[in-house]
């Protein structure tokens, strides 16, 4: 079984588009919902962005992400209420009120966020690092160092968690219970946790330096890589929907 953001083999339309054009669809995605405030839109955006996932597979990881993104959205969606006093007076509070435009601010947001991030999860799933890294190479002239960077920032997520997990596998069996106190109880465990983490952290980061110096790092350039990364009519298809559902954005907000 995958990990977290390990890539996914796949024979979809998604898999097979160009990776820069997927990482462009995808950023261009995500500010297109930053764009517009109608939550109509919204979400129907979020709708195409869960089709998207379920033409490649990965319904089971974006309703994991979007129960994470809604912890997150929720909370803004709370203060915007509290903080908001627009539309028609629904409730009095002592510094304003909560009216039907908070609601409607508190619910754009929701749809927002979750609509932005299911692109930007989807591509890391159905795109190699690898593939990722050397294309915005080949195609958009990024310094390798800065693409390499990147791409082991992203690499090492699903490794650290992994060992994260180990190790709290291992405090388990000798008697530490995570699941049982409070939200204080539980930070005071996770806190001795983070030395031994810390220590495999470093020396994994170690051994890719050491790995990468032996293999000729400083030398690479955007002439090293031996792939090419055309773009086929899909991808130009794809960014030119993109394109125009941003338009539509801007007309709508």
């Amino acid at each position: 079984m995958n990990g977290f953001l390990e890539y996914v083999p796949g024979t979809s339309l998604l898999h097979r588009m160009n990776p820069v054009a997927k990482l462009l669809f995808a950023v261009l995605f995500a500010i297109m919902c930053f764009c517009t405030s109608n939550p109509i839109f919204l979400a129907a955006m979020l709708v195409f962005a869960l089709a998207l996932a379920a033409s490649c597979g990965m319904m089971r990881q974006t309703f994991g992400l979007m129960k994470a993104v809604f912890v997150f959205s929720l909370i803004l969606a709370i203060l915007l209420i509290f903080t908001t006093p627009t539309g028609d007076r629904l409730v009095d509070l002592p510094w304003g009120y909560i009216g039907t435009g908070s609601i409607m601010a508190a619910i754009t947001t929701i749809l927002r966020l979750e609509a932005a991030a299911i692109p930007l999860f989807l591509t890391f799933y159905v795109t190699k690092m690898s593939d990722l890294s050397n294309s915005v190479v080949k195609v958009l002239h990024v310094p390798y160092k800065y693409a390499f960077t990147f791409a082991s920032t992203v690499h090492f997520i699903p490794v650290f968690m992994n060992d994260m997990k180990g190790i709290m596998e291992a405090q388990t069996a000798r008697g530490v219970e995570f699941d049982q106190g409070g939200i204080v109880n539980k930070i005071q465990l996770m806190v001795p946790l983070c030395v031994p983490l810390l220590v495999s952290s470093v020396r994994k980061t170690n051994s890719a330096a050491i790995a990468a110096e032996v293999r000729g790092f400083n030398l690479r350039t955007r002439e090293s890589g031996y792939k090419q990364y055309p773009f086929a009519a899909h991808d130009v298809a794809a960014l030119v929907l993109i394109v125009a559902l941003m338009v539509v954005a801007i007309l709508l907000h």
